[in-house]
């Protein structure tokens, strides 16, 4: 990969190698304008790095959640949006995960963009979640969200069977993750995850 990304006379990213194996769990660190949302839309191919390359692996279903929820369709209603990235769900099926991600009766009908954030959030990782995709980008997931919300987010990023890149500076999706490696930007260094990086999810 070696990724290299520059913003005029900023450069972002220089140098970034990154392998992320199947059911990989990966926390990204790094104080804000280090780099780690650029480095997810470079993964999820939302830019183009200037130079290096991501090589997407045989098999590979990519789910990526961005923190300005543009991966929903606001004309769509909320249960449309889910029909769309799970197309494999019934009626019926689609209907009982809204219900678990705390959409409940006419919410399920609600045009996605008159939502509130902490709705969009629960229905972009609804989409993800159910979307077929075995590696999800989270950038921010638990950002603005109400507890009950917080909660079934972080219920779906523990019980997720696939590899996970995620950025967070919450200690509560720290938790769900349960990292195996971190990565710290924006020096691109990559570690075994330990409890002495924990202190840096809060500044991330």
């Amino acid at each position: 990969m070696s990724l290299t990304k520059a913003y005029g006379e900023r450069t972002v990213l220089d140098g970034v190698d990154l392998a992320v194996d199947r059911g990989a769990r990966l926390v990204v660190l790094g104080l804000n304008g280090a780099g780690k949302t650029t480095l997810l839309r470079l993964l999820a191919g939302q830019e183009v790095p200037d130079a290096g390359r991501v090589v997407r692996g045989h098999g590979l279903r990519l789910g990526y959640f961005a923190q300005e929820h543009e991966t929903l369709d606001p004309e769509r209603t909320v249960r449309e949006n889910l029909a769309a990235a799970a197309p494999q769900l019934t009626d019926g099926e689609v209907r009982a995960v809204l219900g678990a991600f705390l959409f409940r009766g006419d919410d399920a009908d609600k045009p996605a963009g008159v939502l509130s954030g902490g709705e969009k959030t629960r229905l972009a990782l609804a989409s993800l979640v159910h979307s077929g995709a075995n590696v999800l980008l989270l950038d921010e997931p638990t950002n603005n969200l109400d507890p009950a919300s917080r909660d079934e987010v972080l219920a779906a990023v523990g019980t997720y069977p696939g590899a996970i890149v995620m950025v967070t500076h919450d200690e509560g999706a720290l938790d769900a993750l349960r990292p195996e490696r971190v990565l710290l930007l924006p020096d691109a260094d990559e570690d075994l995850w330990s409890a002495e990086y924990r202190e840096l999810v809060a500044l991330a």
